[in-house]
């Protein structure tokens, strides 16, 4: 779980540091991790307008309902693979918790015009 006064991707900087630079633009989050902790915390904060504007056009779902209800918890990086300034796709496996249970997930980044973009996931074991 986030500490007060953090990021909700669980960094430590402030959410404004981290995250929220990226929710704001113009700035691109650098890695693959970096998306993913940033969309982890727009699912968080609300932000359907970033997840949308980070998803690949090729995977985009046409609009996006987030369920107001849902209490993230907290996000925990299990593993990446490639993903930095020197690639041009990148793995993220992650857990994100949320009241009652939690997610398990692996995410597939490329780069689209320089920018890092959601493409799909896989969740194993199911």
């Amino acid at each position: 779980m986030a500490r007060p006064g953090s990021c909700p991707c669980g960094l430590p900087q402030s959410y404004d540091a981290c995250c929220g630079r990226y929710h704001a633009g113009p700035v691109a989050a650098p890695t693959a991790e970096a998306l993913m902790r940033s969309r982890y915390s727009a699912f968080v904060k609300g932000d359907s307008g970033y997840l949308v504007r980070t998803w690949h056009p090729g995977t985009r779902p046409g609009r996006l309902e987030l369920d107001a209800g849902m209490r993230w918890t907290g996000l925990e990086i299990l593993a990446t693979q490639d993903g930095t300034a020197f690639h041009s796709k990148g793995v993220v496996e992650f857990r994100a918790s949320y009241r009652g249970g939690s997610l398990h997930e692996v995410s597939r980044f490329e780069r689209v015009d320089g920018a890092w973009v959601y493409v799909d996931g896989e969740f194993p074991g199911e």
